[in-house]
Order: C-alpha cells, then sequence, then structure tokens
C-alpha cells in the first residue's frame, strides 16, 4: 500500500522517519566557502518564537531542524476557515511555549509549525491573490488523486523527533473533524557543513552538497521569498511541495565523473565544474580547449540556473525519506508561483538529474502571514 493511500488516524502518533541526510533537487551556492568533511554542531534546541510579521519554521531557526512533519489535509465542506486556523495559531503558542498539557511534559525546545492554505481555500477569498493557483502537472510523475493538492499544510520541524510526533497528534487534535488527512511525510536531514558565516548545507543521498543557493540576506528575501501585498497576504510566501522516489543504485552505477557531469559540480568539494570554489557562480560559458562545455547542457547546476531560468531565487529545503523507497521530501518557498514552475518547465526538458527522480505527491501552499496574541493565524485573509 502506497503512502499516498494509507489515511492514518489523526489522533495516531507519527514516529519520524529517513536516512541520516538530507536530499535535495537544486546543487548551488552562493558565497563563502565549506571546510571539507567538517560538520558543525548539533541543532540548537533554543526555543524559536512562533510570533511575528513571518511564520517562524522557513527562515527562522537559521539552520533547519533535523526533523520534519509536513501533514496535508482538507477541509470539510461547510468548516469555518478562520476559527480553524485561530484555533490552531492558539494551540502553536501553548506547545512553543511548553504549557500545552498534550506535550506530556516534552520539552519543546526549538519546535516550529508553519501553517499554509491550499488554491481552494485562496480562491473562495480572491482567486486573484497569490497561493490561488494550483500546480500543473509535469513529467516523471506517478502521484495518486489522494496525493495531489489539499486545504491545508501543517508543517512541523525540530530537533527533537519524539516532539515532532507528539505535536503532530496534539494539533490534529485541536482540528478535530474539520479536517480530512490526505498525506504526511516524515524527513531528516543530515548533519551541516559549514559554508559561510553561518550559512550551513547538509549533503544530499546523491552525496552533493546541496540546498545553498537561495535568498539567504535581507535584501534577498523581501525581493524573493516575502509577499509584500496585497494586504491580506503581505508577511506570507509561496510554499511548493514535491515528494519524489531516487533510483540511488542506477545514479550510484555511474562513475564519479558521471554523476558530476550530471549535478555539474564537484561531488567532494561543491565546486563547479567550470571551476572556482564552491561559492562560485558557475560559468556556464566556459569551454574546453577543444570546444566542450565544462558544464555539460544537460547538468542541474545549467538548467535550474535562475538566470538562465530568468526567475528568482527561491529558498530550498529537502528532507530524505525511506518509505517506501529511498527519496525525498523537496520545499521550495518564494513570493511568485512562477519561480518554481518555470524553473522546472525548464528542467523537464533536459535535466540530467531528473532521470534518476519521480515525483509520487506534489502540493501548493500560501504560508499564511505571521500572528500573535492580538492577531490571530489567519485573520488578515479568513475574517
Amino acid at each position: 500500500m502506497s503512502r499516498a493511500d494509507y489515511r492514518p488516524s489523526r489522533r495516531a502518533f507519527l514516529g519520524v522517519t529517513g536516512t541520516a541526510m538530507a536530499a535535495g533537487l537544486t546543487a548551488g551556492c552562493e558565497s563563502g566557502s565549506p571546510q571539507s568533511g567538517q560538520l558543525d554542531a548539533p541543532a540548537s534546541t533554543t526555543p524559536v518564537s512562533p510570533t511575528g510579521r513571518y511564520q517562524a519554521g522557513i527562515t527562522l531557526p537559521r539552520s533547519a531542524q533535523p526533523n520534519l512533519l509536513a501533514v496535508v489535509a482538507d477541509l470539510g465542506d461547510a468548516v469555518a476557515v478562520g476559527p480553524l486556523l485561530a484555533d490552531l495559531g492558539q494551540a502553536i503558542l501553548t506547545l512553543t511555549a511548553g504549557t500545552d498539557a498534550r506535550l506530556l511534559g516534552l520539552p519543546p525546545g526549538d519546535l516550529t509549525v508553519t501553517i499554509g492554505v491550499g488554491p481552494r481555500l485562496v480562491r473562495m477569498v480572491d482567486p486573484s491573490l497569490p497561493g490561488a493557483v494550483d500546480l500543473p502537472q509535469f513529467s516523471r510523475e506517478r502521484i495518486a488523486p489522494q496525493a495531489r493538492g489539499g486545504d491545508l499544510l501543517i508543517q512541523i520541524c525540530a530537533s527533537d523527533a519524539l516532539a515532532v510526533s507528539v505535536v503532530a497528534a496534539a494539533l490534529l487534535d485541536q482540528a478535530g473533524d474539520r479536517i480530512r488527512e490526505r498525506w504526511r511525510q516524515s524527513g531528516r536531514r543530515g548533519s551541516n557543513i559549514p559554508v559561510d558565516q553561518g550559512l550551513t548545507a547538509p549533503r544530499n543521498l546523491f552525496g552533493f552538497i546541496d540546498g545553498i543557493v537561495g535568498p539567504h540576506t535581507t535584501v534577498q528575501e523581501q525581493r524573493d521569498l516575502w509577499l509584500a501585498g496585497p494586504a491580506p497576504v503581505a508577511g506570507g510566501t509561496i510554499a511548493v511541495l514535491r515528494r519524489m522516489e531516487l533510483d540511488l543504485p542506477r545514479f550510484a552505477t555511474l562513475p564519479v565523473a558521471g554523476q558530476e557531469a550530471v549535478f555539474g559540480r564537484r561531488r567532494a568539494t561543491g565546486v563547479p565544474l567550470s571551476g572556482g570554489t564552491i561559492t562560485s557562480d558557475p560559468d556556464l560559458g566556459a569551454k574546453t580547449p577543444d570546444g566542450r562545455y565544462l558544464i555539460p547542457a544537460d547538468a542541474h547546476v545549467r538548467r535550474a540556473h535562475s538566470n538562465v531560468v530568468g526567475v528568482g531565487l527561491m529558498l530550498r529545503r529537502s528532507y530524505s525519506t525511506d518509505e517506501p523507497v529511498p527519496g525525498l521530501l523537496f520545499m521550495s518557498f518564494q513570493n511568485d508561483i512562477r519561480t518554481f514552475t518555470n524553473t522546472l518547465t525548464h528542467m523537464d526538458n533536459s535535466d540530467a538529474l531528473l532521470q534518476f527522480t519521480t515525483t509520487t505527491a506534489s502540493a501548493t501552499f500560501l504560508i499564511l502571514p505571521g500572528f500573535d496574541q492580538q492577531h490571530p493565524l489567519g485573520a488578515t485573509l479568513f475574517h
């Protein structure tokens, strides 16, 4: 039975599974130079405030926690969206504060919970709003109807895998019969490799350093990550989830040079095949003396390059999975859905990496603006 067909009880405790390395589909870099093989300290358990202009769990904490659970659900036809979101927001406040009895005495640590609403709910408010558009279908998909789309995203992240499971049970209990679960996926990120001035990245299941390129500075985040408007969605962002199976055995049969040609980077160091350091922007025009591109025409780093596609940067988070086969849960955050759709369309045409992937679940959500005690979760959109 596939995970898309499995619909566990909303009260079930879910163990977080996954391998010890994170996986991702986009390899790149911004600035800095990693020390090969050096790992940073375990993720901090310092509490992360759930309140503010933006929801936690996207840019805070700075280094993503190693454990994640994403739950995708639908709302009943007669459910009032605003009260449901307000209830979830209040539960998030008590759970992250450690005052909720449903924690069963577990410390929340660096727990974050991030809530998004699907295109159907956004269209109910205004079809012209960001987040109102469904994802199109792409090639190399094998997605059951139950695993495509959805009304509600609950993303739970923490350093403590047990806390993730307990919090999931509490939030689903809070929602009660107002939601029907579609699918869920747990995952793990590997140890972070220092890259530059507080910026880290894990290796993916293919063995490559992954997930460095993105809107990391305040200027980049304002330009490419956060929604500046319209007012009901200001402070939100657009999330894309894609669960994938990876053909690791076939990829492993390639020689190292062949694997590097697929990505366009050195496996050991992350340096582009065009040379420089891991921080160097790939020189897509660089050629060998006999006229061959140093970065092959179908290399992932070329096909997914934001300048080549003509889009902004996306903040990418990827988590390894191991059920039913090795794979990943890929998540990206951007303030324009075309950043993702145009990139994947460009990759679809001839990205060497895609021949080793099959997508089994797909959804997009408007991540709601931040909230606090005086401004309930979702209140700007659902009065």
